[in-house]
């Protein structure tokens, strides 16, 4: 006999993934849609859930980051933006304690420098057999990407279980489409790093 209740039971069942918040933080870029998979669902990788993320200005947009992370929604941050370097799909590492404007620091007792807690050469690994070509970097590019970077690394909370926060910068000339395959790929690479929410 079957149990009447038990396909409502099991939509009811919470999504234990872990959630991957993704976000373009530059207006040029803020229209494109880098999860759709055009079936009306966002696409997600294997193991995990992706949560879109507006962008908006730096200051809010790293607010709402870090709060996705604190309230246990997101274990996971992957910002997209551009690289203004020669080259193809670049993994920027660290970030600076430097304002907005680059002009002082932004925080007088942080770090100097955060780096980046996402699986680079995972990552990297990805985007290669994606057929994109990759490298990572140190360099720190002078834009909103940086600053929101510094900010979610610098106010992540302690503890054993770190969230995985990364910044994929394009080159110029890629498309959305190739964005796209870029940030799935990248996506995919940070899923594999994480573990199922625990049950309520």
């Amino acid at each position: 006999m079957v149990d009447a209740t038990y396909p409502s039971a099991n939509a009811a069942r919470a999504d234990r993934r872990p959630g991957i918040a993704i976000c373009t933080y530059d207006d040029a870029d803020g229209g494109w849609d880098l999860i759709e998979d055009l079936s009306g669902t966002p696409w997600s990788p294997a193991g995990a859930r992706t949560v879109p993320v507006s962008g908006g200005d730096p200051d809010a947009l790293a607010s709402r980051l870090g709060d996705h992370l604190r309230n246990g929604d997101c274990r996971a941050v992957l910002l997209v933006g551009r690289t203004h370097k020669a080259g193809g799909f670049r993994v920027q590492m660290r970030a600076e304690n430097r304002a907005l404007d680059r002009r002082e620091r932004l925080s007088l007792t942080g770090p100097g420098v955060a780096r980046t807690t996402a699986p680079v050469a995972d990552i990297l690994r990805a985007l290669n057999a994606a057929g994109l070509a990759a490298d990572a970097s140190s360099d720190a590019e002078e834009d909103a990407g940086s600053y929101i970077l510094y900010r979610v690394l610098a106010d992540l909370p302690d503890g054993p279980h770190i969230p995985a926060v990364g910044l994929l910068r394009a080159p110029i000339p890629a498309d959305e489409t190739a964005v796209r395959k870029g940030v799935k790929a990248a996506a995919s690479a940070m899923a594999g790093h994480l573990s199922p929410q625990p049950r309520a």
